[in-house]
């Protein structure tokens, strides 16, 4: 097992790509907090990796809420005694042209993105110092790297979360904590689903033209990336044994934005 007795929080862990990684990281032996605006459905997959045979417990968790993150990770200490790894997974999407976005939803996404990930940051790091290292995962987007029309919010949040792991990189290598940034082509999570008729609206073309002409048009297969294959990068990394690897952009995305 490659992540035995290490504590976690995964933020945006109750479904999609967050929950296939508290599954896999909780298979690798982990100790896993599954964090959610949903607190049901954090209970739920809390108790289906339990089920399973692994370790969890269940946070209801609002990232842009600075009290409610700094209770979520005293509750993991309190708990478990220790957080070893934290990863920034929640986020949200909204599909509009610059000219036609309302301020109000570009705040939305950028405070949750990227407010979030900042407040789990320092939270987990004050436990990660005093405790004498650890590792901050983020999860990125091919969209930390490059732009696609008609999600600058997400853009822009996406990049800023790629500044954010590169100064924990440099700030937290004397502390022992490592960070990295995961970066996901399109995966097909209810998030993306929503998009595709959002996107067909927008530009004029049918929802079967989003998939195979702006979603995956640059990948080499014309295939999503899975949930699957990306928690099991979220482990290497998570599991990664020295600081050779930090301050990284790792993409995960069948060829799209080769680096």
């Amino acid at each position: 097992m490659r992540l035995k007795n290490q504590c976690a929080l995964i933020t945006g862990g109750a479904r999609g790509i967050g929950r296939a990684i508290a599954e896999h990281y909780a298979r690798e032996g982990a100790w896993v907090a599954v964090a959610d605006l949903d607190g049901e459905a954090a209970q739920s997959a809390a108790r289906a990796i339990e089920a399973d045979g692994g370790t969890a417990m269940a946070l209801a968790m609002d990232v842009t809420n600075e009290e409610a993150v700094n209770d979520g990770v005293a509750a993991i200490v309190r708990e478990w005694g220790k957080l070893d790894i934290a990863l920034a997974n929640a986020g949200i999407q909204h599909i509009d042209p610059v000219d036609k976005l309302a301020y109000a939803d570009w705040q939305k996404v950028i405070d949750v993105h990227l407010g979030g990930a900042f407040l789990v940051t320092r939270a987990a790091l004050q436990q990660m110092y005093a405790n004498g290292g650890g590792t901050m995962l983020y999860m990125g987007s091919v969209h930390s790297l490059e732009a696609s029309p008609l999600k600058a919010p997400y853009v822009s949040a996406k990049h800023g979360m790629l500044g954010l792991c590169r100064a924990v990189a440099k700030e937290g290598a004397e502390h022992g904590v490592r960070s990295n940034i995961i970066c996901p082509g399109f995966v097909r999570t209810p998030l993306v689903d929503k998009q595709i008729p959002e996107q067909a609206r927008e530009l004029g073309i049918s929802e079967e033209e989003v998939i195979s002409r702006v979603m995956l048009k640059n990948t080499v297969n014309g295939q999503f990336t899975t949930v699957d294959d990306v928690a099991e990068l979220a482990v290497h990394l998570a599991a990664f044994p020295s600081a050779a690897l930090t301050g990284q952009s790792v993409v995960v995305s069948h060829g799209w934005h080769m680096q």
